[in-house]
């Protein structure tokens, strides 16, 4: 088995390895870094395409110190623009998601913008032949679909996204084709889930990235996927998805059985389960008759909304059935391990904390994506310079809370 390449050849000398110290986690300052060098930088998972089904709907998330305004154009594409008129500065879009007929006009002074961003009008512009309009349209960003999803780059020169994101993928599964193989875009959602998580962003992604609390907090998650409770996570190795337990019939709550496999799945994809975490905010985890997709959204240093998908395929979601028991194993793992993260937050402001804390082997990946987040800081406090690395890490269940308690079910 081909260890992960955050592990390949990785020898330590010692079995407790550092942290960051307590204060990346607390920190306004290091947030606002972050903002800028990580979430404004580097390709960022939006918005589900099929969450705007029509021309004019569109859908405003927080990326970095940024709202994105991301919005399907009468081509059938999608456009993605800063959330900002050009006139004065005013908030284009102040509703999270809506649908407009024919343009987006901003509320407070009416300045009016096609669904490509163009000025197209503007109270007495004919007056002011000087003003040039394709100058004056809304500032764009980069985008991509992939997986159904729309993934925006605030970046003047957004990185390569076959490097970053879909080579990421592919390095963690041994080759991209074997995500490709669940269909994703043409999957349904079945269920949304959005968790509001009293914690730092990189507590919930080093979360996600090891097995080690498995065994104590996860006894469902143990039951199913019984390798778990030996402490390391699947992605610790290239390729690998970690086998269902021989009594478990499908990927439940209670080990019962779930729906037929998606069209597509190899034979050895089948009854393992498969999780990557694409950074900074993406976690994939896949299953056989289903596809569970983490969104985070970063607002604070010491909170990140999660919004959480389980996908299906449309017969599936077209039938009614019963999705209950194939959402609620994860929608456990996810409160289990978000209340362990909000835990965990108060702490990294205590001087006990003040240093950091350690890795134990099974937890010595995480080094990496420690060192990822250095090398995008310049002048990042109490760091040495880390070596490059891949975008990529390995990854394992992720938590929290409920916003409002609430599950909010697809449209």
């Amino acid at each position: 088995m081909t260890l992960a390449p955050e592990t390949a050849g990785d020898t330590p000398a010692n079995s407790l390895t550092a942290t960051l110290p307590g204060a990346f986690y607390t920190d306004p300052e290091t947030f606002r870094r972050e903002q800028r060098h990580i979430f404004e930088s580097r390709w960022f998972c939006a918005v589900r395409a099929a969450d705007l089904p029509r021309p004019g709907a569109f859908r405003t998330v927080q990326v970095g110190r940024e709202s994105v305004l991301v919005v399907r154009n009468r081509r059938g594409g999608f456009g993605a623009y800063l959330n900002v008129c050009r006139h004065r500065g005013a908030r284009l879009c102040t509703e999270e998601s809506g649908e407009v007929r024919r343009n987006l006009q901003c509320p407070y002074h009416a300045w009016t913008y096609d669904l490509d961003g163009r000025l197209v009008a503007a109270p007495n512009l004919q007056r002011m032949p000087d003003v040039d309009r394709s100058e004056r349209g809304l500032l764009p960003a980069g985008l991509r679909e992939w997986l159904g999803y729309v993934w925006v780059c605030l970046a003047d020169e957004p990185p390569s996204f076959e490097e970053t994101v879909t080579g990421a993928v592919g390095e963690r599964l041994g080759g991209v084709e074997a995500i490709e193989r669940y269909g994703m875009a043409g999957l349904d959602l079945g269920r949304r889930v959005t968790y509001d998580v009293r914690a730092n962003w990189k507590l919930i992604v080093e979360n996600f990235m090891e097995c080690y609390h498995c065994a104590t907090i996860h006894p469902e998650l143990t039951d199913v996927l019984p390798e778990f409770a030996d402490g390391y996570a699947a992605q610790y190795y290239v390729g690998h998805g970690a086998a269902f337990a021989e009594e478990a019939e499908g990927f439940t709550v209670d080990g019962s059985g779930g729906f037929a496999r998606i069209a597509g799945i190899d034979e050895d994809q089948d009854r393992r389960y498969y999780a990557i975490t694409v950074r900074p905010q993406v976690f994939l985890n896949l299953v056989p008759d289903h596809v569970i997709v983490h969104r985070m959204f970063p607002l604070a240093a010491d909170r990140t909304v999660v919004e959480c998908d389980w996908l299906y395929a449309p017969e599936v979601v077209a039938s009614g059935a019963d999705l209950s028991r194939s959402v609620e194993l994860f929608h456990r793992v996810n409160t289990q391990d978000f209340a362990a993260c909000e835990r965990t937050q108060p702490a990294m402001d205590s001087r006990a904390y003040r240093a950091g804390g350690v890795l134990v082997p099974s937890e010595h990946h995480i080094a990496d994506f420690h060192r990822w987040v250095i090398r995008l800081l310049p002048g990042a406090p109490g760091a040495p310079e880390p070596p490059g690395s891949p975008e990529a890490s390995p990854a394992g269940p992720a938590a929290a809370r409920p916003r409002d308690g609430g599950t909010s079910a697809s449209p």
